[in-house]
């Protein structure tokens, strides 16, 4: 349930080329990722401007009329819809702090929608990571920050530096011990993976933007259970399954992954890596495509380049147009090459089989792509 404490300002810059399109629908997915957080939006303000400001990203302006909005309205918390520089960030919090609002950017936002999703201690511990290497520079800033405050020098001897380079050491030792622990459920995820490749088990990985229906697909093709919602970022934690695929008279294993969306940091995708391994290695990867969402090219468009990004070659990949049910009979033409089902009716899921078992050899033999 969302409380008083979730009540946010959503702001986002745009350039004045941008179209008013474009701009509509960052700020419909920024709205989304917050209320997947569980929060809702009271103030949503879209600026033009050639560039950013160096000192708050918005502009003077901009955050004294925010400034007075998040006093008047009894809101806590800010998010900008990019990333943000330490030194801005640093000046966002200093303006509002008065008000006692948090100051979000886009990654802040998305780490904590992760943080609240998270169920195993490998997916905690990749988002602990992600949040170490997004905070440091913040931390480094605030300890410049507060040695010039107490009148530090600036040179070895000064408390600024002091503070600094004690925070870096110690943001090293930690994401060193993370690092070490991911790589013992690594070391495990390499191992099951050989024992797959020796017994030559099949492999099958979906993938997609987030909230096109992943999990509901990997339910209904392998009769697991596992929680779906209709929310962004819902599976962080890869799911495997077992689908039995009647062309081959045999079975293959399903895994769902975490969702893509747009402007999704590379330092997330890596700090990702275990959970994304399972569709980097997989014989077929399946890009599940919501049939329903008006901006699916352009979502398609994004997958797709994560995926090369991965280095995941494009003849493994097989395009399912997923929630068929919810748009109406020919309202737009599907490509070639793909496959049409929807997860909640079942239909099209017996040609999607046939379609997974057509991309492997007959017989108990790993495919080779």
């Amino acid at each position: 349930m969302t409380t008083s404490s979730h009540r946010a300002i959503l702001a986002d810059l745009i350039h004045f080329a941008a179209s008013k399109r474009e701009a509509e629908d960052r700020m419909v997915e920024l709205e989304e990722l917050v209320r997947t957080y569980g929060g809702v939006a009271v103030v949503k303000t879209i600026q033009r401007r050639a560039k950013p400001d160096n000192q708050t990203f918005l502009g003077k302006g901009k955050v004294e009329e925010l400034v007075k909005e998040a006093k008047e309205l009894k809101v806590s918390l800010l998010v900008v819809n990019h990333t943000l520089k330490p030194q801005q960030m640093y000046n966002l919090e200093e303006a509002l702090r008065p008000s006692k609002v948090r100051v979000w950017d886009r990654i802040d936002l998305i780490l904590n929608i992760f943080e609240k999703h998270a169920s195993t201690a490998e997916a905690k511990l990749e988002i602990e990571l992600a949040r170490l290497r997004h905070m440091g520079p913040r931390i480094y800033n605030m300890g410049e920050q507060l040695g010039r405050q107490r009148g530090g020098t600036g040179t070895r001897g000064g408390s600024g530096e002091g503070n600094t380079e004690a925070m870096k050491r110690h943001l090293r030792d930690q994401e060193r011990m993370i690092l070490k622990k991911l790589e013992t459920y690594q070391g495990v995820r390499d191992r099951q993976r050989e024992r797959r490749d020796k017994i030559g088990e099949r492999t099958v990985a979906l993938v997609g933007y987030t909230n096109a229906g992943k999990t509901s697909l990997l339910n209904a093709l392998t009769k697991r259970k596992e929680y779906a919602a209709n929310a962004l970022f819902a599976t962080l934690d890869t799911r495997v399954g077992t689908m039995y695929l009647p062309v081959l008279e045999g079975t293959a294993l399903l895994s769902d992954t975490i969702g893509f969306i747009q402007g999704l940091p590379p330092a997330l995708i890596a700090a990702f890596r275990s959970t994304l391994s399972e569709a980097i290695g997989a014989d077929v990867v399946l890009h599940v495509i919501d049939a329903a969402d008006e901006k699916r090219d352009e979502k398609i468009d994004v997958v797709d380049a994560i995926l090369t990004d991965l280095g995941v070659p494009v003849d493994r990949r097989l395009r399912v147009y997923n929630k068929i049910d919810a748009i109406g009979a020919g309202s737009f033409p599907l490509p070639s090459k793909v496959v049409a089902v929807s997860a909640m009716t079942g239909a099209g899921l017996d040609s999607l089989r046939d379609a997974i078992a057509h991309r492997f050899p007959h017989g108990n033999v790993k495919s080779k792509h």
